[in-house]
């Protein structure tokens, strides 16, 4: 009899979710279905999709059941947001847009907030404007931490003279080209990591079916705003955390996060949060999982995994290219910028303090924020300020939507002010464009009594996905 000959777009058509559920549906289709005719099995499947919870203990469909099933409950009262929102500093001034307060404000108001900031490179986002940083009680909110969970900067110091980016332009180039995999693109050796290998994998049904797509994806980058570049650094000032005297030097700088493991577990778990926790239609985005509740300590687990994840990420690109270099860094930093904290205040409250698209910047704690591929980055050392909680902005932030920088920059002068900088680009789209982003210079200024500036990365090579 003739192998099962069913794909992804006949699942569609029966309305199944594209990513893990229709994934699952085929693994199972073709281990244990691979001779049965396509109705048969395709009228199987329907059965699973419409009672999943009568197919939970199924020796075969238990682990699609398990994803589709939503257990029956009494549907929870609708949640009111104060009157008022909770006061909250802002660092960005006019430059902020009217759209990034009112998310803001929003976010204020619902009954678990308990403190928040607006950074200089705020701007409007999903759920909470990036740049926004919002403290929360025993709650989470999957969406305050964003789909790409654990983003975050990379930046590897080498003790080999910043003049060799002029000298060895082309092998700089083609070192980024053979030990780098942007967007879609991953590598075709899978990478091996203990992160990979945790025992949360197999005690979060959802993990288990990411762990796959976590394995083919390590190593890799996403496409957007993500890129891998050679640049120079100037340290300007000491740090015992750094150990790197002030001088030149080589720099790499990565900026990725956790890929499709962190956009499944977001996705997954804001759904849940939704259904628990009904809020105005203006703020649904905003709905939290209490951290004594299953599902909230679940997705806690899973976030602290994927920013793990990401962190291994950016570890294999710098390990790939030190070894093509022949030199291992002589410091790094790196940190998080999209991510929830557990962090105790000074009168000893235990608040959840969520960053998304905001640079951790407590008392002696280094980061990474960026400018454009033309602009400056800056090596930072926080000052810990109560008023923004101890954070500083992710980078430059947008001036402008992706959808306008396509509809209204020019190409050409896009690539003379590259040429004008001595910036080579591999990729990139124009929606990434300097022009697309704010003043880094501004950004600092603002931001002045939260960080102090201990270096500079300026970008020369820059690897991004083609846009």
């Amino acid at each position: 009899m003739a192998k099962l000959k069913i794909k992804a777009k006949d699942l569609r058509r029966l309305g199944l979710a594209k990513g893990p559920p229709s994934g699952i549906a085929l693994e199972i289709l073709r281990q244990h279905h691979r001779h049965t005719p396509p109705a048969e099995a395709l009228e199987q499947l329907a059965a699973v999709m419409a009672r999943p919870g009568t197919y939970l203990e199924d020796a075969v469909w238990s682990r699609l059941a398990q994803l589709l099933h939503t257990p029956v409950t009494a549907r929870p009262a609708n949640i009111e947001l104060a009157e008022r929102a909770i006061p909250y500093r802002s660092f960005g001034g006019a430059a902020i847009a009217e759209g990034a307060h009112q998310q803001m404000e929003l976010a204020m108001r619902l009954p678990v907030s308990t403190g928040g900031a607006l950074l200089p490179d705020a701007h409007r986002g999903y759920g909470l404007p990036i740049g926004g940083v919002l403290a929360t009680e025993n709650a989470i909110i999957p969406y305050a931490v964003g789909l790409d969970i654990g983003c975050r900067m990379c930046l590897s110091i080498f003790a080999i003279s910043s003049q060799s980016l002029d000298e060895a332009n082309k092998t700089y180039t083609k070192l980024l080209r053979d030990n780098t995999r942007i967007g879609r693109k991953t590598l075709a050796d899978t990478n091996e990591d203990e992160v990979l290998a945790r025992p949360l994998y197999h005690q979060i049904p959802l993990l288990r079916q990411l762990q796959g797509k976590a394995r083919q994806q390590i190593g890799s980058s996403g496409s957007g705003n993500h890129f891998v570049e050679f640049g120079s650094v100037e340290i300007t000032e000491g740090a015992p955390q750094l150990g790197v005297a002030p001088g030149h030097y080589l720099g790499l700088l990565s900026h990725s996060g956790s890929r499709g493991i962190g956009a499944g577990i977001a996705q997954h778990y804001t759904k849940i949060a939704m259904q628990r926790c009904p809020l105005p239609t203006e703020a649904k985005s905003l709905a939290w999982l209490d951290l004594d509740s299953e599902a909230g300590q679940a997705y806690w687990l899973a976030m602290n995994l994927a920013g793990d994840y990401a962190s291994a990420c950016h570890h294999h690109i710098h390990r790939r290219i030190a070894g093509a270099l022949g030199e291992n860094p002589i410091g790094r930093v790196e940190n998080h910028h999209n991510f929830a904290w557990k962090e105790t205040r000074v009168d000893g409250r235990e608040w959840i303090v969520h960053r998304k698209g905001a640079t951790p910047a407590g008392r002696g704690v280094l980061g990474v924020i960026p400018g454009s591929m033309t602009a400056p980055g800056f090596i930072v050392r926080g000052r810990g300020a109560a008023e923004s909680l101890a954070s500083a902005s992710h980078g430059a932030g947008r001036a402008m939507s992706r959808r306008k920088a396509k509809n209204t920059l020019n190409r050409k002068a896009v690539r003379q002010q590259l040429k004008k900088a001595g910036v080579h680009l591999i990729g990139g789209g124009i929606d990434e464009a300097p022009q697309a982003y704010k003043d880094i210079h501004e950004v600092m200024k603002q931001q002045r009594q939260l960080v102090e500036v201990i270096g500079r990365f300026q970008p020369r090579i820059v690897r991004m996905d083609q846009g």
